[in-house]
């Protein structure tokens, strides 16, 4: 996937959890396909202060994706491992594998 369009899926899901100037500095980047010149012109900063923020912003977006990723894998594992413990029970004599 092209890394705009997962940028711009990944703030939709986790962008909330952006600083509000994190959220801002990637929309005006990314979804209204600014330079970096033109997102420091506009916020009053430095070039360098939007490249920054960018880095880190994008950052913390793939580290979020990463961890709920462990933690959905994690969660169908113990469901399934649960599941199979419960048949074990339920059916002590047999075994399902």
């Amino acid at each position: 996937m092209e890394k705009n369009v997962e940028i711009g899926i990944l703030c939709d899901i986790y962008g909330e959890l952006l600083t509000e100037k994190q959220q801002n500095i990637l929309d005006l980047y990314y979804n209204d396909n600014l330079s970096l010149a033109e997102v420091a012109e506009e916020l009053g900063i430095t070039r360098q202060a939007v490249k920054d923020s960018i880095a880190k912003g994008e950052k913390k977006l793939f580290r979020i994706r990463r961890k709920t990723w462990y933690y959905e894998k994690s969660t169908k594992t113990r469901k399934a491992d649960t599941k199979d413990i419960i048949t074990v029970i339920q059916n002590p004599g047999k075994t399902n594998r």
